[in-house]
């Protein structure tokens, strides 16, 4: 997370709404020589309190996860490197703008019993999002290949006691130069979802 002050005013509101709307994002656990890491869909509740999620059974991250055991979610939205001629001022320098959220917490193994409903419901979330496509179910796979498949993954439940968020948009610039800046991105950009990167530095109220 950025430490400058000017790229962290989202609120925990916005910040879980970013969250639960992406839904993926990477997962991170202390290991014993480095970070056991895996990317992971995962179904944010409301409140914000918890994250579901399930990982394969062979996975590092499962295989360490025998209890509590604090981590991460990390979530990347937009980004784009932006270069310093799109300000057109002076002494300027190459930066990249960006928004991510991290979900910190403990996670925590669920009961065998807990998985099916955690991907009806997953599952449901992101195929409404398909509509009018007819939404894909479980039931539409036959019971003995829903259950092989079953067997190879484990539910696990992250509960989120931190949130941050860091919306880097140039908001310390001027709102002509952050302009300029978001007419490159769009134009220019290297990074992902350029045109909403350009489009949330336009949105940004405060001139930095």
């Amino acid at each position: 997370m950025h430490p400058n002050p000017a790229f962290r005013g989202e609120t925990d509101a916005s910040n879980l709404a970013f969250a639960r709307e992406r839904g993926f994002g990477l997962l991170a656990v202390a290991g014993g020589d480095v970070p056991l890491i895996s990317h992971v869909p995962y179904l944010l509740a409301e409140d914000g309190a918890q994250a579901e999620l399930h990982l394969v059974r062979s996975n590092p991250i499962a295989r360490a996860c025998t209890g509590p055991l604090p981590a991460r979610i990390a979530v990347s939205g937009p980004d784009s490197y932006v270069s310093p001629d799109w300000y057109g001022a002076e002494d300027q320098v190459p930066t990249w703008n960006y928004v991510a959220v991290h979900l910190t917490g403990v996670l925590e193994p669920l009961p065998r019993a807990a998985l099916w409903d955690i991907l009806d419901r997953q599952t449901a979330l992101f195929e409404e999002r398909l509509l009018p496509k007819l939404p894909w179910t479980t039931a539409k796979v036959s019971a003995g290949v829903m259950d092989r498949m079953l067997r190879a993954i484990a539910p696990f439940r992250l509960k989120v006691t931190a949130i941050d968020g860091t919306w880097k948009l140039s908001q310390n610039k001027p709102a002509e130069l952050r302009h300029r800046a978001a007419d490159g991105v769009a134009g220019f950009g290297q990074g992902q979802d350029l045109g909403l990167l350009s489009a949330l530095m336009r949105g940004v109220d405060s001139d930095g």
